[in-house]
């Protein structure tokens, strides 16, 4: 597997796969400010030149800075085969060298996957009443960006 930046054409291709890998209606998540405006964040997982995975993501301009992680899709076919974990890890490692100290990602009631691997990651978990606006509880994860976790598997 190989890890790395998305790039537009990306953009294209994630719509057209993620309702699929989603399980219901979620492309208009994937705004093009993602990749016009934050490109450099996003990360594209491939196996055999096939994405994978995808990543979508910014650092906070404020302080503290945070690695907000906004979406992410991994194809059905490979799941639980740490693809999740490589994009979060090469983002934290991204993050870390802007400045963030942690990282953050939300998730809507019911999505158990997504607790279940937030937990597995050491995030912490809070429930939020009304995160999303009124009405619209969200799981917030958080998590520190542990420097001695961060070792890049290439050698980097």
């Amino acid at each position: 597997m190989r890890t790395r930046g998305i790039t537009q054409a990306d953009f294209h291709q994630i719509v057209s796969v993620i309702d699929y890998w989603w399980g219901g209606p979620t492309s208009a998540l994937a705004h093009p400010m993602f990749f016009h405006e934050y490109g450099h964040h996003a990360l594209i997982v491939e196996e055999s030149e096939r994405m994978v995975g995808f990543l979508l993501g910014f650092v906070t301009d404020r302080a503290p800075r945070v690695g907000y992680i906004h979406l992410v899709g991994i194809d059905p076919e490979v799941r639980r085969r740490g693809v999740g974990r490589r994009l979060y890890e090469q983002f934290a490692r991204q993050a870390r060298v802007e400045g963030a100290v942690a990282l953050k990602a939300i998730t809507t009631p019911g999505n158990q996957g997504s607790l279940d691997f937030h937990k597995a990651n050491g995030y912490t978990v809070d429930f939020v009443e009304d995160y999303a606006g009124p009405g619209r509880a969200r799981y917030v994860f958080t998590r520190a960006i542990d420097a001695a976790a961060l070792v890049d598997p290439a050698g980097g």
